[in-house]
């Protein structure tokens, strides 16, 4: 892209480019390949094209995604810090078997919302982005619901996911949830974020933002 046309700073694709190369590996290592099937990790990678391609559609995706959950995991990183009890999604941050170093990088939850919010207010929401991260969403939910393990499951290594993406139990990943059947409760939680968490958020960035399609 010809430097009189850029929107996005060299200096910002470089350092968040620098993040990811250190990032990637060390949670490849600790946490293995499924990890990266998280919504919030799969953010991060859709970003990284989107940064330097500066295309609206590859940065809207994301935002509609992961900009109200984000939010959710700031707010219960908080309340753990302060002795309380939220949802439980940042008590990982708090086991002291993980190194500060491993913890430190995952305090990228707090600070792409905001990155995703500059990227949207300078290259613009593409509308499209509702429709593409409701799909992305529902089959990496059946990814981790069909593939990957449950809340509950014994692993050989305690770091590994189990409870990808929360189809199991949102308020734990020490056991399934035992509220209703294991696929209609999967069922409600992809509704429920389609219509609680993308709509409202496709909703906020085609009103506050530049349009492009």
């Amino acid at each position: 892209m010809n430097t009189s046309t850029r929107n996005i700073p060299l200096w910002l694709k470089i350092a968040y480019t620098g993040f990811l190369a250190v990032m990637i590996p060390v949670y490849w290592a600790n946490y293995g390949p499924t990890n990266f099937l998280y919504f919030c990790d799969v953010a991060l990678l859709i970003t990284l094209v989107g940064v330097w391609k500066e295309d609206a559609f590859l940065v809207s995706m994301p935002a509609v995604g992961i900009l109200i959950p984000q939010a959710l995991w700031c707010a219960d990183f908080v309340i753990e810090l302060c002795g309380g009890r939220l949802t439980g999604m940042t008590g990982y941050m708090f086991d002291e078997n993980r190194s500060l170093f491993l913890r430190g990088l995952s305090f990228f939850h707090g600070w792409l919302p905001f990155l995703l919010g500059y990227l949207v207010y300078k290259l613009g929401y593409d509308r499209r982005a509702f429709a593409g991260w409701s799909k992305l969403s529902i089959g990496l939910c059946l990814t981790a619901y069909f593939m990957l393990p449950a809340a509950g499951a014994e692993l050989s290594d305690p770091k590994l996911p189990r409870n990808v993406n929360y189809v199991y139990n949102l308020l734990s990943d020490e056991k399934p949830q035992s509220w209703m059947p294991p696929l209609v409760y999967l069922v409600v939680w992809i509704v429920t974020l389609i219509a609680a968490v993308y709509l409202p958020t496709h909703f906020a960035l085609k009103k506050l933002c530049k349009p492009v399609a």
